[in-house]
């Protein structure tokens, strides 16, 4: 649905983005996430048509964001993290003004405004000006907008900015029903967000996607902790690392007959039962036996000081 290839965008000698790259399949939920600066909203605006890019190229849907911009905008729903809402107007009103901006007639106007209320939860307010709802209701009555034209897409830069705990999870939640039919990207700083709604993340730090992938793939961690009581070190070192799927084993403590091991292995093998079967047999003592997964905060903040000491 979304391809980028080397994206670079500067703002006379400062480099927002730095040949960016990579590709969103149908039915993706993306987080993109990145320290304030780090170039998520310029990405954002270029995919959706606001910006162009200095070099590099992006498709949306097949279609190309510098030299067709308005088919690209045709299957996007865009939800800047300011929703642009005209607040002198009622909700109803400012919905059918923006089925009318994208050219539905009365008829699928009426079906689509139907639609969207209901996904988004606006029913009650309908009737209300826009400047008497709160900033989560806002964010609800932008989101419905987005959607009106049934978008394949959808585009959230920092879909919760200033809401309360409350509003917070119920924009998550739609965000997470959006998810089951649309493909979404969704832009934030906040990493709690991206674990409460997205399966995939893209991190960007400094004009760059540092990492991508599944928060299963980026949270993995290629060691495990192992902890045994009545094992000999010298024996247990080698027949740890003798397990297959195993290729190094370093003892990390020791005391009182107990010692604790870092097992180095690929990141998606298993060697659970092949462990467990080793220490049985030997009369050995398993106390624990844990993979050492990393937490998304521990990712993020490593490569963001992995990047402050490259520019060091």
């Amino acid at each position: 649905m979304i391809e980028i290839h080397g994206l670079e965008k500067n703002y006379g000698e400062v480099r927002a983005l730095r040949g960016i790259s990579g590709s969103i399949g149908r039915g993706q939920v993306v987080g993109l996430l990145g320290p304030n600066g780090a170039g998520k909203t310029t990405a954002m605006q270029i995919l959706v048509g606001y910006l162009l890019p200095t070099s590099g190229t992006a498709t949306i849907a097949g279609h190309d964001v510098v030299e067709d911009p308005l088919s690209v905008q045709q299957c996007v729903g865009y939800l800047p993290e300011n929703a642009p809402l005209y607040t002198d107007m009622l909700v109803q009103e400012y919905l059918k003004f923006i089925a009318d901006v994208r050219g539905l007639d009365t008829s699928a106007a009426g079906k689509s405004i139907k639609r969207a209320v209901e996904e988004c939860g606006i029913g009650g307010v309908l009737a209300r000006p826009i400047d008497q709802l709160s900033k989560g209701y806002r964010q609800r009555v932008g989101l419905a907008a987005a959607i009106l034209h049934e978008p394949e897409i959808l585009i959230l830069d920092e879909p919760t900015t200033g809401l309360d705990p409350d509003q917070i999870v119920e924009v998550r939640n739609l965000i997470r029903r959006m998810g089951e039919s649309k493909t979404v990207i969704l832009s934030t700083h906040i990493l709690s967000e991206v674990e409460a709604t997205c399966d995939r993340a893209m991190i960007l730090i400094d004009g760059r996607i540092r990492a991508d992938g599944t928060l299963d793939e980026l949270t993995r961690s290629s060691s495990q902790i192992v902890t045994l009581a009545g094992a000999p070190p010298e024996a247990a070192r080698d027949v740890l690392a003798a397990v297959p799927g195993v290729h190094s084993a370093v003892l990390e403590a020791e005391s009182d007959g107990m010692a604790t091991w870092r097992l180095g292995i690929d990141s998606a093998t298993d060697i659970g039962a092949d462990v467990y079967r080793t220490v049985r047999d030997r009369d050995w003592t398993l106390t624990e036996l844990r993979r050492d997964d990393k937490t998304l905060e521990q990712v993020f903040r490593e490569l963001t000081k992995r990047e402050v000491g490259a520019a060091a």
